[in-house]
């Protein structure tokens, strides 16, 4: 079961600025994160920014930390898909066997629709617009990152704007592909890099990218909405977020 927060947990906390106080909350309480549905078979969370999904080589605070106590029978949970560590919003978890396969299923099929919202540095010139630039990983000396063009795996994603102000744009993105840090790069590709990204664009007080809705394919459909965090709205101060609704 989650005890609570290691030293390793507490220095990578303070080494990571963009590390939000609702993290460090459920550190120190062993409150998991937000629940925006709960069933039998399924959850789907409220991940915060700066919270990985799984711990890596370096260990650290993960969601799979809180899995102990969203455990049904022998096994499980599993994580249906993943976000990034930096990327706040909609995850789901099955907490049963036959559901994680459906939803694997579902995802190779292109059968969930994941709506995301980012704030952007500057305004794109067209009010929408679908970017299809394939993706490859390239690593050296000082890491990996991924970068567009030829030689990559398919990458497409489908975009509006929402809202302007203050130098800044937000989009609703919707990837047709999973690809790793799909909406990063293509953002960052279009000359308009996510607000608080630190690989592709300027590092900041977060990075300024969540996963807003989530439908899953089953029966009956399942449908979940985030909420939108405080360093995302602070990044575009003059849009009321909650009349804004996804597309």
């Amino acid at each position: 079961m989650f005890c609570g927060p290691t030293k390793e947990s507490f220095l990578l906390l303070f080494y990571k600025k963009e590390a939000l106080p609702y993290l460090i909350l459920c550190l120190l309480t062993a409150m998991p994160p937000l629940i925006l549905h709960q069933s039998t078979h399924l959850l789907i969370i409220n991940k915060p920014s700066g919270l990985a999904c799984h711990a890596g080589p370096r260990g650290g605070p993960s969601v799979e930390d809180f899995f102990p106590q969203w455990r049904r029978g022998h096994d499980g949970p599993w994580l249906a898909h993943r976000l990034d560590a930096d990327t706040a919003g909609c995850l789901a978890i099955a907490r049963r066997k036959t559901t994680l396969i459906a939803l694997q299923s579902a995802f190779a099929a292109h059968a969930v629709r994941k709506i995301y919202w980012a704030v952007v540095q500057g305004v794109p010139q067209a009010a929408a617009g679908t970017i299809d630039v394939p993706l490859r990983k390239r690593s050296d000396a000082s890491g990996w990152r991924m970068v567009g063009g030829a030689g990559g795996q398919k990458a497409v994603t489908d975009w509006r704007v929402m809202a302007v102000g203050q130098g800044r744009a937000l989009l609703e993105l919707s990837p047709r592909t999973g690809r790793t840090h799909q909406l990063r790069v293509h953002c960052a590709g279009m000359g308009h890099p996510i607000i608080g990204d630190p690989v592709y664009g300027r590092a900041g007080k977060g990075l300024c990218l969540l996963a807003r809705r989530l439908e899953l394919p089953l029966d009956p459909q399942v449908v979940a909405v985030a909420r939108v965090p405080e360093h995302v709205r602070a990044a575009l101060s003059g849009v009321d977020f909650d009349r804004l609704e996804p597309g």
